[in-house]
């Protein structure tokens, strides 16, 4: 079917040896895609294994309908809001199904655990961004005022309450929330253009992860008789 003309020539060409499922263009697509779609899906879902099982359905689904793609919205785009739907779905799906299982909890996701996890937790880039985030966050709470510091540590790294700490430190409730507010409020200042920086390194979904799900999908959809 023919595109409109608001999609450039590249574009059209590109997009033309995606829909006679060329090979070489199928695994340049999918490379050039794979990370944005993982942490997208892993913002949803928080859940490597199943943001993974997302992309690779979302890229089956946006071949299927390849034929159909219009160029209203960049390819990448278009991608992307099919990824986007099918990782909600997902989550609904997996909502629904513990409402009818008579689960009302709601579990707690190992955030601090997979925030700069790699492929695999244990790879060298996971355990470099792991210890760049430690460094910043230790060098950030050293910066405190010591009330600020204390009330910071005491709370948030061990997790004692605001009427344990109040007894420990002989102040009022009042003062050590607002020491504990006061605290938080500087490290994000603190923090803000260096956490980006090095959390625009997390979530990585590169290397051989990257390559068998471009594979993966070139099998797919380009398998001899594949309409």
């Amino acid at each position: 079917m023919p595109l409109t003309p608001a999609v450039d020539r590249q574009t059209t060409a590109e997009v033309a040896r995606l829909q006679r499922r060329d090979p070489e263009a199928v695994r340049a697509f999918t490379t050039a895609n794979n990370q944005r779609l993982f942490r997208a899906a892993w913002a949803i879902l928080k859940d490597r294994a199943e943001a993974e099982d997302a992309v690779q359905t979302a890229y089956l689904k946006a071949f299927a309908a390849m034929g159909d793609y219009r160029g209203d919205a960049a390819l990448s785009t278009w991608l992307t809001r099919i990824l986007i739907n099918e990782a909600l779905e997902r989550r609904r799906r997996a909502m629904r199904a513990r409402a009818q299982a008579g689960d009302q909890v709601v579990m707690l996701d190992a955030y601090k655990e997979t925030l700069a996890a790699g492929s695999r937790v244990d790879t060298p880039d996971a355990k470099l961004a792991r210890e760049q985030i430690r460094r910043l966050l230790e060098g950030a709470i050293a910066d405190l005022p010591e009330d600020f510091r204390l009330a910071f540590v005491l709370g948030d790294v061990e997790g004692l309450s605001t009427e344990a700490m109040a007894e420990l430190l002989g102040v009022p409730t009042g003062t050590v929330k607002t020491r504990r507010l006061r605290a938080r409020r500087r490290l994000r200042e603190a923090l803000g253009p260096e956490m980006r920086a090095v959390l625009a390194g997390t979530f990585p979904f590169a290397g051989a992860d990257c390559e068998a799900l471009s594979e993966r999908i070139v099998a797919a959809v380009c398998a001899p008789g594949e309409p």
